[in-house]
């Protein structure tokens, strides 16, 4: 049943965790919350991530660096897309999740 409730609304820890790292990054100082809201609206855009582990750790950074008193770009660099994309790297995705499977099903087929 758990699989079942899972599979149409989706595992409701993660969602829980999800909301909580998004009222953490609303809390934060406005220069990193509007930064976090991008760089998260960025990787949704063109990663396709399974998980929402390089948005904790976005939100950590952020909330160390506030801290600290550093600036946005002194964490991100000038070229944020760039960083965006190595904090996704080698996270699993849709895309890649979506090509096995239809790697899978065709060579099924084959067989």
């Amino acid at each position: 049943m758990g699989k079942i409730i899972d599979t149409i609304i989706g595992d409701l820890n993660e969602k829980k965790a999800y909301r909580q790292n998004e009222q953490r990054a609303k809390a934060l100082p406005t220069e990193y919350a509007e930064a976090y809201k991008n760089i998260r609206n960025y990787i949704f855009s063109t990663s396709g991530i399974l998980s929402m582990e390089p948005l904790r750790v976005l939100v950590d950074m952020f909330e160390q660096a506030a801290a600290e008193g550093k600036r946005v770009i002194e964490i991100t660099g000038p070229d944020v897309a760039a960083f965006a994309d190595e904090l996704v790297r080698g996270e699993k995705s849709y895309h890649e999740q979506q090509g096995k499977k239809l790697n899978k099903k065709l060579n099924n087929k084959q067989q």
